[in-house]
């Protein structure tokens, strides 16, 4: 594992510690990796509602409101258990 020197602003610093307080994590290193694991799996979600969204406007006409797909695809997600 790479080591890394970061630095933190009091009120964040305050959260993470109040978090190793309350034994949600052990150290501040599993926080932020956490926190990172999370941020990317978002991105990915993002990325595969945006592919699967070009894909539909690129389809030809259609007749649902963006709204009307995003829901459909979110359903579809939370279907295959990705969401």
């Amino acid at each position: 594992m790479t080591r890394q020197s970061i630095s933190f602003t009091a009120p964040n610093d305050n959260w993470l510690n109040s978090l190793i307080k309350n034994e949600e994590y052990n150290s501040k290193s599993e926080i932020v990796n956490d926190l990172i694991r999370k941020a990317r799996a978002h991105q990915d979600e993002i990325e595969i509602i945006r592919a699967r969204l070009i894909k539909s406007e690129n389809s030809g006409f259609i007749t649902q409101t963006t709204e009307e797909i995003r829901a459909e695809f979110k359903e579809e997600l939370r279907r295959n258990g990705e969401l």
